[in-house]
């Protein structure tokens, strides 16, 4: 292959969430030059775009095709975990829920972890920044932001006896779940604007694409980061058909995800020197914490099959029914295709002693929509997910060769912590609760999933849990900010030891956030192109 030579200013790996946030804010300075590196294709398939096309993209040529390491907690099983793969990232292919976590969550990065910077009241400006809201305002949210928030434009009236059932368990009704109080069930608001997918690439790559400052390049597969002694200084891509050096003058921003982070660091002699050593790389700069501290929400699905054929599930495959709701959604930006699929949510509290709510649920008028979720016969299927939302089990990415294009070994080591495991279980029971209310149980013919067995003891449940837990899409922590002997980077976001490389994504996070996590991504891009750009 031959070798082709191009200098920026600015060098971002990965083109997903953050890498699309960081790219507009960057290049709003016209006297700098920024180019976005992305593995993935564009995002111009229309499923892409249309709410209820998420349902089609959690397994296919838009995500990596992950599997974990045997999970030595769940049965041994090797679980999914879709990660996208195209402009956008996995906000390109996620259910849109939009929650950003608790104030408390991000005190206890700044309290515990050593993020000065990052306590709630650092970081709410972003979000307010980020954020436009079609239905809420000031002060816990943003009305002129990029990143479309609304709420669903038509719920289904199984998510509308979803959140009665939860009021009939005893929940408050809660409508903003990202205001001043998270306790309560609801329905979610999404990253939608008119009726279409909102992503960081829509909210804030397309409208920055005609600067001439701007380059994107889509097919590019980083190889490594280059590196002069303790400086990086571009990095090396493929594209198929010849290599590519991108010099960067300033800095190199690595912002390609949970997985692929850690991964990049790794095939440039960066990292833990014995998980280099084993995967045949030369130690550049030994920092062990980077692929550590691996985390995700534990997802915990029961499907119930209903008594009429009324879910979405009708609208899976061709037939009259869902080529009227394709035109629908045409002509008017509505009906079923506007939906985000999951609609209703609540949090509620696992753990009685605690001061936040440490279990969220999500609630979807369909089955099987996910890859590798069981499903009922179309249209006559419900699910009900739940997870702990702050998990302790904690697990690890290495890479297994010096070659870019091998996966990772990726284990989330899903409930190895005991607690996890006790919480899971009420996030279980909680669920049944509700979904035996009234206003859900008039639905309902069956329980479908409960690996084939009645869950009535603790043991069972806990069968049910290993057998059965799955990703949220959740995961976190692999180069994580802080101040200990295995944080990556520190609270600017610089790689520690090195000069001009930052990192920037969800994998910076030193614990989870207790909420779905695409939101909190986007304000981890906007607070970090204040730090590149010396305004924060």
């Amino acid at each position: 292959m031959s070798t082709q030579h191009t200098e920026f200013d600015y060098i971002i790996a990965g083109g997903g969430t953050a890498g699309c946030v960081l790219a507009n804010r960057l290049s709003a300075d016209p006297g700098v030059s920024v180019l976005l590196i992305e593995a993935g294709p564009t995002d111009r398939n229309p499923l892409i775009h249309v709410p209820a096309g998420f349902a089609k993209l959690t397994a296919g040529p838009y995500e990596w095709g992950y599997l974990s390491q045997p999970q030595r907690h769940c049965d041994g099983r090797e679980i999914p975990l879709a990660q996208g793969k195209v402009i956008g990232g996995g906000g390109s292919i996620n259910a849109q829920v939009f929650t950003r976590g608790t104030r408390e969550d991000y005190d206890e990065w700044a309290k515990t972890y050593g993020c000065t910077g990052w306590g709630f009241s650092d970081i709410q400006p972003y979000y307010l920044r980020s954020e436009g809201n079609d239905r809420l305002s000031a002060p816990w949210h943003g009305t002129d932001g990029p990143l479309g928030a609304s709420d669903p434009v038509n719920p289904h009236p199984l998510s509308r006896a979803f959140v009665k059932a939860g009021q009939e368990f005893g929940l408050p009704y809660n409508s903003d779940f990202n205001g001043e109080h998270q306790y309560g069930v609801g329905l979610y608001q999404n990253t939608t604007r008119n009726g279409r997918r909102c992503s960081a690439a829509v909210a804030y790559l397309h409208p920055a694409r005609k600067r001439l400052n701007l380059t994107v390049r889509t097919g590019h597969l980083i190889g490594r980061i280059l590196l002069e002694g303790t400086r990086a200084v571009g990095v090396m891509t493929s594209n198929g058909h010849s290599l590519h050096r991108f010099r960067a003058r300033k800095e190199v921003i690595v912002s390609s995800g949970t997985i692929g982070s850690p991964k990049l660091l790794q095939l440039s002699g960066i990292g833990d020197p014995a998980d280099l050593r084993e995967a045949g790389i030369e130690v550049r700069h030994a920092l062990p914490g980077v692929g550590k501290n691996l985390h995700d929400h534990c997802d915990l699905d029961i499907i119930y099959q209903l008594k009429a054929y009324q879910s979405m599930d009708r609208f899976d495959r061709p037939r009259p029914a869902t080529v009227g709701a394709g035109l629908e959604y045409l002509a008017f930006r509505k009906g079923p295709l506007a939906s985000t699929v999951v609609e209703g949510g609540a949090f509620t509290f696992g753990d009685r002693d605690g001061t936040t709510p440490d279990l969220q649920f999500h609630f979807l008028p369909a089955a099987g929509v996910e890859a590798g979720i069981a499903a009922v016969r179309p249209g006559f299927g419900c699910t009900l997910n739940s997870y702990f939302v702050r998990p302790r089990s904690r697990g690890t990415v290495r890479i297994a060769s010096a070659d870019p294009a091998a996966p990772p070994l990726i284990d989330p080591n899903y409930l190895a912590d005991d607690y996890d495991v006790e919480m899971s279980v009420e996030g279980v029971r909680q669920s049944r609760e509700i979904m035996s209310q009234p206003s859900m149980a008039q639905h309902i013919k069956a329980e479908h999933l409960a690996g084939g067995r009645a869950l009535d003891s603790k043991d069972d449940y806990i069968r049910f849990l290993r057998s059965h837990g799955r990703t949220s899409y959740h995961h976190v922590g692999t180069c994580a900010m802080g101040n200990s002997d295995t944080s990556v980077v520190s609270p600017d976001l610089k790689v520690y030891g090195l000069d001009g490389l930052r990192v920037v994504d969800a994998s910076v996070m030193p614990r989870i956030v207790s909420s779905n996590t695409q939101a909190p991504t986007v304000m981890i891009a906007e607070k970090a192109s204040d730090l590149i750009l010396g305004a924060a």
